[in-house]
């Protein structure tokens, strides 16, 4: 047996790929929770060097990690997260955090709308992550005047006063943001992408998230369940646009795990979004490459003002539905649906994000 290392361990994640990870596509075994929170350890310790970190994180993308590995690598991430619990319990919104880069990003608009239906919300994201670095939520607040580049404690406070709250992972969780430039040197996605998004820096009870195979639906919610820090009560997921918590139009499905008995219940189902007034096309949330945040702001402004009410108004009201479904402020999507219009039409809407402008 390797010598027990006295700071971590004795699972060095060059012993890792030799003997477990890194073995080939048919004989790589999984992690045990301890191997890999200890590997979580030595990373965030900025233990490993370069080529074996490289090689460790490509290595559990060949062989894909299970819930049981993904729950361990979060809860490490946690020992390291600034939490600031808001009053209220608001939607934890985690979408992925290299952004999008042909559609609208309507989170925003979105989760401003469930805010002023009376759900409140929390989005958190970094700034350009790897490896899209593509417009995600900061650069749509930051082009709407929003400041985003908040303390942790200075985000909860945003989301009582005004019911939406953003947090920013350079401040929230700098442990990860500190992973950035080897992030970025890999040139693809790593487990980091999966459980950033999970970080969940205000503690809410409810998670809505994305996916794009029903299966990954499942492993994140077995993920939130093992997880020693989370202690959720729900989790609400839908197929989203470029792996964004916007649903996409059409036949989508939608998967929900509520904590009830020993393993919860997770149920899916299939909606067609022109039920709910979403009867078009993915390409007609297209905004301008060049210009996603940017067009994303407009949009937001127009839609929440009452000043558009063409499709991405419907796409909003939808997405707003959701949020406030899944924190059971409604019975149903429906039920939800109304609320988010009655939200945008009273003028209520348009006053959470003025309060978000001033605050």
């Amino acid at each position: 047996m390797a010598a027990v290392d006295s700071e971590f361990g004795e699972w060095p994640l060059k012993r890792l790929m030799t003997e477990v990870v890194g073995t080939g596509t048919k004989s790589a075994e999984d992690m045990t929770r301890a191997q890999a929170m200890e590997a979580m350890r030595r990373i965030l310790a900025d233990e490993p060097d370069h080529t074996t970190l490289g090689a460790f994180w490509l290595a559990n993308r060949w062989k894909h990690n299970n819930a049981e590995e993904l729950a361990a690598y979060t809860d490490v991430m946690a020992e390291h997260v600034n939490y600031a619990e808001p009053k209220v319990d608001p939607v934890d919104c985690g979408a992925n955090y290299d952004g999008k880069g042909k559609t609208a990003i309507l989170g925003v608009a979105a989760g401003v709308t469930a805010a002023a239906a009376g759900t409140p919300v929390v989005v958190h994201s970094g700034d350009r992550v790897p490896t899209q670095k593509q417009d995600a939520y900061k650069h749509v607040l930051d082009a709407l005047g929003v400041r985003t580049e908040l303390e942790p404690d200075e985000s909860a406070d945003m989301v009582d006063d005004t019911g939406f709250g953003f947090y920013y992972q350079p401040k929230f969780n700098p442990a990860i943001h500190a992973l950035w430039e080897r992030r970025d040197n890999m040139g693809v996605r790593t487990f980091i992408n999966t459980i950033e998004t999970i970080a969940n820096p205000a503690n809410a009870s409810v998670h809505l998230g994305s996916f794009y195979h029903l299966a990954f639906a499942k492993k994140m919610t077995d993920t939130l369940k093992e997880s020693h820090h989370h202690d959720l009560r729900r989790v609400v997921m839908f197929q989203g646009m470029e792996g964004y918590d916007d649903i996409r139009p059409g036949y989508t499905k939608v998967a929900e795990w509520t904590a009830d008995g020993a393993d919860g219940t997770f149920d899916d189902f299939e909606i067609e979004t022109a039920n709910y007034g979403m009867d078009f096309e993915y390409d007609d949330l297209g905004v301008n490459e060049d210009d996603v945040a940017g067009d994303s702001a407009t949009i937001t402004e127009e839609v929440l003002s009452g000043e558009r009410t063409d499709r991405f108004a419907d796409a909003v009201a939808l997405n707003a539905a959701l949020r406030i479904y899944a924190r059971e402020d409604a019975d149903s999507i429906d039920e939800g649906l109304e609320m988010a219009r009655e939200a945008i039409e009273s003028g209520a809407a348009a006053a959470v994000l003025e309060d978000l402008r001033d605050f």
